[in-house]
């Protein structure tokens, strides 16, 4: 009860050569498939995370209390276009790259210009 290989080639094969296109379509589906499904389980979200990081990382404030990717947590002294210092304690500031910031825990609220106090204490 052996099969030769070349019978279940025969017998598996399209009859009279009909296949080409249609057939390449066929044997290429499962790949594409699995190439669509990788994307939006596995590229797409990983995309998503990577902008919604580098907007916050763009986002940050002096006062900011932040989480570095090694475990430290503090607040936000100087913002320059790479680093940013991070006083961990009192006296206790270091300078960190902006994309180790792996978390913000406390916003700082936004300072309001000078002439925009100024109009709010006047209408009260």
């Amino acid at each position: 009860m052996f099969f030769d290989a070349d019978f279940v080639t025969i017998a598996t094969a399209a009859p009279g050569g009909a296949g080409g296109i249609g057939g390449l379509v066929i044997q290429l589906a499962p790949f594409l498939l699995i190439f669509v499904v990788f994307y939006f389980l596995l590229i797409r979200p990983q995309q998503q995370r990577m902008k919604k990081h580098r907007e916050m990382v763009e986002n940050l404030r002096r006062g900011d209390e932040v989480v570095t990717a090694g475990g430290m947590i503090g607040k936000v002294t100087r913002i320059a276009e790479t680093e940013v210092t991070v006083e961990l304690a009192e006296g206790v500031r270091v300078k960190v790259i902006k994309h180790t910031i792996s978390e913000v825990r406390a916003r700082t609220e936004p300072s309001k210009p000078a002439a925009a106090n100024e109009d709010e204490d006047e209408r009260a």
